[in-house]
């Protein structure tokens, strides 16, 4: 990606430009400043009232936090009134004037508003922090849903494909972006600097990140790869303190062992796919011996999944307390010797186990099925941290992404909700089902 770095920082200087002096406020209410601001005509005004905005909403109680969401809600919505008058006009009368007046009564003033607050220097990352705020409400305030639905309108446009900018994260990049590296993992968690080194500087092993112009310091998702010989059925061996390094000439495979989004204010604004893409293109035309793309992937939601399976089930292999064993130490105990009944109960997981709306339990499958790839194999005892057993006894997942099938795996997927498999997971996945249909029968 080195050869993007000329029009990243081309585009970090202009977004970087400086900006209008910071101002004091003048005593306004965060929501008489919203008025006035979608009120302004002067640029230099705006900014100023923009940038007040800002500070203000960072100094906000809880509870004020709350009534100022309420206020873009219920303030800022659509006026319907209006709506049905400028709809009937345009029934009457479908002329690019009454086109353009339906548009503007069919979108709340809270999009205005945040469009002119954006236009701070500096201030779409408080944007996305400021959505963050809000998403950690809406459970308890389902009706903000309404101004989330602007949010995510704004920024689905805002940092489309064409912004993002891709960067590899070597050990010679910038402190301040490497901490978040550290401070992002979601995956596998980084334990110091040394272990960040690990994974960055030695030739087989790489980080790849996107970024937005107006965000430059702060990555929005990251994915690190390992270059191995074969593809891999443990995470602890690619992240072993004193493995072998190997010479990216000598391998075959490149694996994707962790995908971190970074920004919890851009949940369903989605990058990984693209990223995905990225990494490929790039290492296809930097390592020629590499054929193989592939995950090493963790499933999140197995263990819950499991135990309600469990309390519902008879006469297993493993008793329900351990599972709550592994959930609640971290520790296998009695599950280490469960290998291939775990994998049984992994592939009906993700293969026959579907939402209401037939799509896969787990968010992981349905990301890299969707994108794309095909369930290849599944391998107990692959994650061995308490974080690994708390969340899937072990358990790790491989989806394999045939360059020559994606087209038709995404396609069967997104229109069907076929889920693309191996036979050796499709093997696995027939005889949890006909083991469940078995209890069944027996049981009724």
């Amino acid at each position: 990606m080195n050869r993007s770095g000329f029009f990243y920082d081309l585009l970090s200087t202009l977004f970087e430009r400086p900006g209008i002096a910071r101002v004091k406020g003048d005593g306004r209410s965060i929501t008489a400043l919203c008025e006035a601001l979608i009120a302004s005509q002067g640029e230099v005004s705006g900014h100023n009232i923009g940038q007040q905005i800002l500070s203000r909403f960072s100094e906000l109680s809880p509870e004020a936090e709350i009534a100022f969401f309420e206020y873009l809600t219920e303030e800022m919505d659509i006026d319907t009134d209006r709506l049905q008058a400028m709809t009937t006009a345009y029934q009457s009368d479908r002329s690019p004037e009454n086109f353009a007046s339906l548009l503007d009564a069919a979108e709340p003033r809270r999009q205005e508003l945040l469009r002119r607050i954006n236009r701070v220097p500096g201030a779409t990352g408080d944007l996305v922090k400021m959505r963050s705020s809000l998403l950690k409400l809406i459970k308890e305030h389902p009706s903000f849903g309404r101004t989330d639905l602007d949010f995510q309108h704004l920024f689905g446009s805002w940092f489309n494909r064409g912004f993002l900018v891709p960067r590899r994260i070597h050990w010679q990049s910038p402190a301040n972006i490497l901490e978040k590296i550290i401070k992002y993992e979601a995956v596998h968690a980084i334990d110091d600097w040394d272990d960040l080194r690990r994974r960055v500087e030695p030739a087989d092993r790489r980080c790849y990140a996107f970024f937005h112009p107006a965000m430059p310091d702060d990555p929005l998702i990251f994915v690190e790869v390992a270059l191995v010989r074969g593809i891999p059925n443990s995470v602890q061996a690619i992240l072993a303190e004193n493995r072998e390094i190997l010479s990216p000439e000598s391998a075959d495979t490149a694996v994707f062992y962790s995908i971190s989004n970074c920004q919890a204010g851009l949940r369903g604004v989605s990058f990984g796919n693209s990223l995905i893409k990225q990494v490929v293109e790039d290492l296809q035309a930097e390592v020629k011996s590499i054929t193989t793309f592939v995950t090493l992937s963790p499933m999140p939601g197995f263990n819950r999944w499991l135990s309600q399976s469990m309390s519902e089930q008879a006469n297993t292999d493993v008793a329900a307390e351990d599972i709550e064993l592994a959930m609640t130490s971290g520790e296998l105990g009695r599950l280490k010797d469960q290998a291939q009944w775990l994998r049984r109960q992994a592939a009906d997981y993700l293969v026959n186990r579907k939402g209401r709306n037939g799509m896969p339990l787990d968010p992981v499958a349905r990301f890299h099925l969707g994108n794309g790839a095909m369930l290849h194999d599944i391998h107990a005892g692959a994650d061995l941290s308490s974080n690994g057993v708390r969340q899937s006894s072990g358990l790790m997942v491989n989806y394999l992404y045939d360059l020559k099938k994606i087209s038709q795996f995404h396609e069967g997927f997104a229109e069907n909700h076929t889920v693309f498999t191996s036979r050796d997971v499709k093997s696995l996945a027939d005889t949890a089902a006909a083991h469940s249909n078995g209890r069944k029968r027996k049981n009724g």
